[in-house]
């Protein structure tokens, strides 16, 4: 994400499959004025927006890709919410719900690298922020306990 005056805006969507390999990864051009790239957490650079898809083009690629499908990631109602989409919540696993996952932070939602630390001892997001590492580290903490969702 980057910043448009006190607003979020899509700047990278990254997608895995359930082997977590990559199988989508593209920047967004904005659709409004960045006045923030947040670089310092999102990694995002201007030349990876101006060269980047059209937002429509992705959100219905990114909608086609997930539809009928199980989406797994961490806090997905922001990204849903960036996107503009909607998903049937049965076919959600977001692990920043997931309620033993909350026990590891009393309660509270779990970062996504306090996760990776503890179910597959991997320091992430030391720096910048990948989409595409943050989707594969997600995947392969869910598979930690796949057969345990309720």
């Amino acid at each position: 994400m980057v910043g448009s005056g006190n607003r979020s805006l899509l700047a990278r969507v990254s997608l895995v499959n359930n082997y977590g390999s990559l199988v989508y990864d593209k920047y967004v051009k904005p659709t409004q004025q960045v006045t923030d790239y947040r670089t310092f957490v999102s990694g995002i650079k201007q030349h990876h927006l101006s060269s980047g898809e059209n937002f429509n083009t992705v959100q219905r690629e990114v909608q086609n890709m997930i539809r009928g499908k199980i989406l797994v990631g961490h806090s997905l109602h922001f990204d849903l919410a960036a996107l503009g989409l909607t998903h049937p919540e049965r076919d959600i696993r977001d692990i920043a719900k997931y309620e033993p996952f909350k026990k590891l932070n009393n309660g509270n939602t779990p970062s996504l690298q306090l996760l990776a630390q503890h179910y597959l001892g991997q320091n992430i997001q030391s720096g910048e922020h990948d989409s595409a590492e943050d989707a594969k580290v997600a995947m392969r903490v869910y598979q930690k306990v796949a057969n345990n969702w309720p």
